[in-house]
């Protein structure tokens, strides 16, 4: 856990101090893809809590569904069919899940300790 505190940290710094921009045209696939990569980690916290953590899972879920969610944007958007919707439904509805989940093993820890 303090070794994903130390490398969300980093990357928050370099996110700040690298001048980075992006074309707005690219922000449909960016933002899909960035909420597909949100769901892979709060999965793998949630795979953590419960001692199910495997780290090839992990990255082979986040990278996968990372390409997938962009390819599936693109497809739609070449097609002229709101395709992301289903990537944000499907994504969305997991990253809420896990959190819920999340929030479940920690409040029963919690209340677990104090018996």
């Amino acid at each position: 856990m303090f070794y994903a505190a130390i490398g969300i940290l980093t990357g928050i710094v370099i996110g700040l101090i690298l001048p980075y921009t992006y074309d707005v045209t690219y922000s449909l696939y960016i933002s899909v893809a960035i909420l597909a990569c949100l769901d892979s980690v709060f999965g793998g916290v949630r795979a953590n809590l419960e001692d199910k953590f495997n780290l090839n899972i992990f990255i082979s879920g986040f990278f996968g569904n990372a390409i997938l969610a962009a390819i599936l944007a693109y497809i739609g958007d070449r097609l002229g069919v709101p395709l992301y919707y289903a990537a944000i439904f499907t994504f969305g509805g997991r990253l809420f899940e896990n959190f819920a989940r999340i929030r479940r093993i920690l409040i029963n820890r919690k209340f677990k300790s104090k018996e």
